[in-house]
């Protein structure tokens, strides 16, 4: 193709110069004219017969390059099937290999089975174990030995055993180390824990578990109750003999399970508007008989004390029946009677103040509970109608609140009735001591009428 395009470019340099040589020479005559055309002809011959040579040339090297083309595909696609046959027979020496090996191994591949199972078991557990949060990274090993193809020397057999025998020495121990507890706002605390064999980790007398997703002791969100958190202090504190603790059997799977309980302020507030309403009315009840019970106790060691000295009424109850018979010694009986009944019953509104409002509120709490459970539970159904029952979570909260709000009323029934039963009888108490010196007042006046 170059020696083409160089050819093409000569020819026509030569035409360039041939035309303006005959621009500058024009032939004068005939004969000049001849030679001329002569001249130009036979120099456009030789042009074209080197033209032809070139392109003859090049023909001969396009198909010298096809040849040698042809020629690589042909020995390509005989490597290609060279390398096919190569590896068919590289997998078949493989199979076999494999087989023969499987045959060598005999039950040393059993063997190898079975210590591959065990090890992904107990890789397992060591990574959740709580004896990892003294001794970390112990499972390392355990999984690589989980995770090989090859047969396991007899070293390794050994240390996996021995891994095992540990974990069992350390199960049976309790132990305080230094370590880190991560607390639930994220800072880092250096102190001393306690491991009770695999079941518990204590710290700062609280329980604290082991997080093996993260590598990190952390401290519980939410304690158990507090009679089982009492006892740790008393525990970390012994250094021999035996003291009382609650464990989690299951390896701290409880102790998660109780940061989820509710407490008493989530639980208040699952019952509702309804549910701080029967608070309210506990607290009022509450407030009610605690004054009740503090102004009937002032009166009854007022009139206590006025019993002991019935010549000089003082103010008080009895002081103001007294009072009065004094100052009507001198009227018939019935008279007096009829007066000291006045004088009672001018006491006892004041002894028998707002005591029926205890009464009305221990009974408007278990209504107020009836009423949240009804609304409760027609929330639940319509959950139930919007989203079905896939989701027990959607539920919940209306289910929550019709429990919570019957609690909450049986809880504020319960002391407001009991309640109202103490103010009612120390009321009575002190009018029946009223009415009681009222006789005998009479009858010491009837006696000295009739004498």
């Amino acid at each position: 193709m170059k020696k083409l395009i160089k050819t093409a470019i000569l020819a026509s340099t030569l035409s360039l110069m041939s035309g303006m040589a005959s621009a500058a020479d024009a032939p004068k005559s005939i004969d000049q004219l001849l030679k001329q055309v002569q001249s130009e002809r036979a120099t456009d011959a030789r042009v074209n017969k080197k033209r032809e040579q070139e392109f003859r040339n090049e023909r001969g090297d396009k198909a010298a390059l096809l040849k040698r083309e042809k020629q690589a595909l042909a020995a390509e696609k005989q490597r290609g099937k060279d390398l096919n046959q190569a590896f068919l027979d590289n997998e078949r020496k493989i199979a076999q290999l494999e087989e023969d090996l499987k045959t060598a191994q005999g039950d040393l591949g059993e063997m190898f089975g079975v210590v591959k199972g065990d090890a992904g078991d107990f890789a397992g557990k060591l990574a959740a174990s709580n004896i990892s949060a003294q001794y970390p990274g112990r499972n390392t090993f355990i999984e690589e030995l989980a995770a090989r193809k090859q047969l396991p020397k007899i070293e390794e057999l050994h240390k996996f055993w021995e891994a095992q025998l540990f974990e069992m020495a350390e199960s049976g121990k309790v132990v305080t180390f230094d370590g880190s507890v991560t607390d639930i706002d994220g800072s880092v605390q250096n102190t001393k824990i306690t491991r009770v064999g695999t079941f518990n980790l204590l710290a700062n007398n609280e329980y604290v578990v082991y997080n093996s997703d993260l590598n990190l002791i952390q401290e519980l969100s939410q304690q158990p109750d507090g009679y089982q958190v009492s006892p740790i202090k008393k525990f970390e504190a012994t250094t021999s003999g035996y003291a009382k603790l609650y464990i989690d059997p299951v390896r701290g799977v409880l102790l998660n399970i109780f940061t989820q309980k509710a407490t008493i302020e989530e639980r208040i507030e699952a019952g509702g508007t309804i549910g701080y309403i029967i608070i309210a009315l506990l607290i009022l009840g509450a407030l009610i008989s605690i004054e009740r019970l503090v102004t009937l106790g002032v009166v009854g060691a007022k009139v206590k004390s006025q019993r002991k000295n019935l010549d000089k009424p003082g103010n008080n109850a009895l002081g103001r029946v007294l009072k009065v018979y004094d100052d009507n010694k001198d009227v018939d009986v019935e008279t007096l009677e009829l007066k000291l009944d006045e004088a009672i019953l001018k006491e006892t509104p004041a002894l028998e103040a707002r005591i029926s409002i205890i009464k009305v509120l221990a009974a408007i709490a278990p209504m107020m509970g009836l009423l949240g459970t009804v609304t409760g539970m027609i929330a639940t159904f319509q959950s139930i109608q919007l989203f079905g029952t896939g989701d027990p979570k959607l539920m919940a909260g209306g289910i929550s609140m019709a429990l919570m709000t019957t609690v909450q009323g049986l809880v504020a029934a319960l002391p407001l009735m009991l309640m109202h039963a103490v103010v009612v009888a120390r009321s009575k108490t002190i009018v029946q001591v009223l009415e009681e010196q009222s006789a005998g007042i009479i009858a010491s006046h009837a006696e000295k009428r009739n004498a």
